[in-house]
């Protein structure tokens, strides 16, 4: 599978949010969703901080694939649960200097046991 390019990789990462669709059964995107992202070396990730039980979490175990929007870079994804203890770590501390100047109370519902657990990596398919 391809990787990120660097000018992607930091177009991405200097946006706040990410649109994400996921594909339905048929193929088809839903509807977008509007997230945090967080990069970790040449990756790419996001957090449910509903964890595994929300909504748009489920939807990406449909397929495993859809479509990302942020920093003027489309793309399609393919989305890979990481449960990795040290990764999601790393995770947490680039949800928490990306995203701190919103307060503790906001950035915890990402850095919660239950968020770590909904660690998704973005992988890009083409």
């Amino acid at each position: 599978m391809p990787g990120w390019t660097t000018e992607e990789l930091s177009r991405i990462d200097r946006t706040d949010e990410l649109e994400l669709a996921s594909q339905r059964r048929d193929g088809t995107l839903g509807d977008p969703v509007t997230m945090w992202v967080v990069r970790d070396g040449d990756d790419l990730y996001v957090r449910s901080m509903h964890g595994r039980g929300g909504t748009w979490f489920r939807r990406t175990r449909t397929r495993e694939a859809g479509h990302i929007h942020a920093g003027g870079v489309d793309k399609d994804v393919a989305f890979v649960v990481d449960p990795d203890e040290k990764l999601n770590d790393r995770i947490d501390n680039a949800y928490k200097s990306k995203y701190g100047r919103y307060g503790a109370n906001i950035v915890g519902s990402v850095v919660n046991p239950g968020a770590r657990e909904a660690t998704i990596r973005l992988v890009p398919t083409a």
